[in-house]
């Protein structure tokens, strides 16, 4: 078995240091009770190597995906190429990394495009209680929605603002459309792009809307 994932946002070098996946490597040790395999290149010689010499039942963690960021965001921006090579190293890849699904990373997109690919137990569940919160909601249907950028969840608004009976909306994006709505909110965390979307969306559905009425400054 070969894992991989990413950890933080890597920008620069020193941005790896506290990134790394080496410590996942040993809690999963614990976990399994057993050696768990760590590579610390992404790509390249020593990876192979280390692949090419698992045996039947061995556990291999790759380094952070998103190190591959610092030649040209290869990893978030879905390289080609690096989905192709990634894709080579297995026989069948398997995602269950629900919170990344919307993502389209060379580690998931890239690697779905060349292998033959499946989910995992832990999307399969999530994937089962969206479809019956959509399919056969009860009512009155309350949706709470968070993160820190709207544009992350535009696509998740718009299909189920139609679907539900109120969305609450907190964490950081619930500034973007409070600044939408013309309030001041200093220096909060606000996506500029999706303010006329937030407008849009407070407008045709201001009673389903509702927003934080207070903040810790």
């Amino acid at each position: 078995v070969i894992l991989m994932s990413h950890l933080g946002r890597i920008k620069e070098n020193h941005d790896k240091e506290n990134n790394s996946l080496k410590v996942v490597a040993i809690r999963l040790g614990e976990l399994l009770n057993k050696d768990i395999i760590f590579s610390y290149s992404t790509r390249g010689k020593e990876l192979e190597e280390k692949i090419n010499n698992l045996n039947n039942g061995d556990v291999l963690l790759m380094e952070n995906t998103r190190f591959e960021d610092l030649n040209g965001k290869l990893e978030s921006l879905n390289d080609i190429e690096l989905g192709k090579y990634w894709a080579s190293l297995g026989d069948i890849f398997i995602n269950d990394a629900f919170g990344t699904c919307h993502r389209a990373h060379a580690s998931n997109v890239g690697i779905a495009s060349n292998l033959e690919s499946g989910i995992g137990f832990l999307v399969e569940e999530e994937f089962n209680k969206l479809n019956l919160a959509i399919i056969n909601p009860k009512r009155p249907y309350a949706v709470i929605l968070g993160g820190a950028k709207v544009s992350d969840k535009i696509g998740v608004i718009k299909n189920l603002v139609n679907i539900c009976d109120y969305i609450l909306i907190g964490g950081g994006m619930s500034y973007t459309f409070l600044k939408a709505m013309g309030y001041n909110i200093g220096k909060s965390l606000v996506d500029i792009d999706s303010i006329d979307f937030c407008k849009e969306i407070l407008d045709k559905y201001k009673n389903k809307i509702y927003l934080p009425i207070d903040s810790i400054v």
